[in-house]
Parts: structure tokens; sequence; C-alpha cells
């Protein structure tokens, strides 16, 4: 599901501030800058009010997120090969964050809508004991890590993330959080590429998208 463009003129403002980085960091990848989105301070507050208002008051406990990249239009395989990151997790009264750029937009959404954000990072990042779940891309394994005790059992937990592409790291990040007895209630990203057939690889799971790009 993703906002109704035509309805809410708060999204175009959005994805014109979304810049488009030809073959960064490598050629063939449409990299997707967000950084030119934070730049402008209406729509970086439009993007989280956005969110805030669809989980506001959805008793969600836990928001988690992580670090990717944004590549756009490129073959599935360069794809799976290319990208580093995670996906952000935002969900119940907690709110879980994956590294770097999911960063950015899990901690204010968790503090509006009165959740805990929790980070997903990559190994060797967090100082605690931690629990993990692996995953496999096309150049090999990774895994993502979070803090023993950091969700307990029937918490309501948002996933977030700034995109979503293969929809890998987003699946890694669901199943680490319901391991731990956690409900996941839904995904929500920033940016969709639709192309890429994410969404499939969620196993029914919503997703709420604010931006696709074809």
């Amino acid at each position: 599901m993703s906002v109704l463009k035509d309805e809410d003129p708060r999204i175009h403002g959005i994805k014109t501030k979304i810049r488009v980085v030809p073959n960064f960091p490598k050629p063939g990848i449409m990299f997707q800058d967000i950084t030119t989105l934070l730049l402008d301070p209406k729509s970086f507050k439009d993007t989280i009010d956005l969110f805030v208002e669809r989980y506001k008051g959805k008793n969600i406990s836990v928001v988690a997120d992580s670090f990717r990249f944004s590549p756009s239009k490129i073959d599935r395989g360069t794809i799976e090969g290319s990208l580093y990151g995670l996906e952000l997790l935002l969900f119940g009264p907690t709110n879980f964050g994956i590294e770097a750029r999911g960063f950015i937009f899990g901690p204010p959404i968790a503090l509006a809508i009165g959740a805990k954000f929790v980070p997903l990072r990559k190994p060797k990042k967090l100082p605690g004991d931690v629990i993990f779940e692996e995953y496999t891309l096309e150049y090999g394994r990774d895994r993502l890590e979070m803090h023993v005790g950091a969700v307990e059992l029937g918490e309501r937990a948002l996933v977030v993330d700034d995109l979503i592409a293969t929809g890998g790291t987003l699946c890694a990040a669901m199943n680490l959080l319901e391991r731990v007895g956690a409900e996941v209630v839904e995904c929500a990203c920033l940016i969709e590429l639709p192309d890429l057939q994410g969404r499939e690889r969620l196993n029914g799971k919503p997703l709420y998208v604010l931006v696709e790009y074809q």
C-alpha cells in the first residue's frame, strides 16, 4: 500500500527532493540519494509526519531500521550483489532501526508515536550480548544483530527503512523480531523499487511506502 499521491500534495514535494545519481557507487546503479530530501526541512518533516499519521495510536512499541544502498533500475543480479544495507523495522510501542540511513527516520517516528527505537546492526557494531539473523546475498551471506532483551515477548513492532529493493534484509529483520516473540505489524519504507519485487518476499506482511520508482 502507498499514499494516494493525488490526494496528498506532500508526496509530490517529497519525490522531487530525492536525487537520482547514475552509476554510483558502481556502474549500472541508479542511486536514490535522500540527502537532498534532508536538506529541505519541509519535505523532511512531511516525510516523518506521513509515517506518524499512519502509526500514531496503533499501539506500536518498537521501531527498527538499517543501512543500505538506494539503487534504482538495475538488474536483479547487480542489485543483490551490491546492497550492503539492512532494512528498517518500525512497529508497535517499540521502534526498530537498521543502520545509518534508516536511523534518520526511525528515531523521530518512534518519539512521535511513543515507541522505543531498537537498532538492528551489522556484525560487531553492538557492544552487548546479541542475537542475530543471517540472510543470503548473491555474493555470500550477511547478518543483522540486535541486543538481547531489547524487545520483549508480545511487543508490537514496526519495521522502517528508507528503501525496499529485493527485500532480503527486510525479511531478515522481520525474522529476527519474530524469533524473540514480537508481532511485526507492518513494514514502512520511503522508497520502493517495484520492478525488483521485494514486496513479494515479505510473505504477505503489509508494506506501506511513500514513493515508487518504476
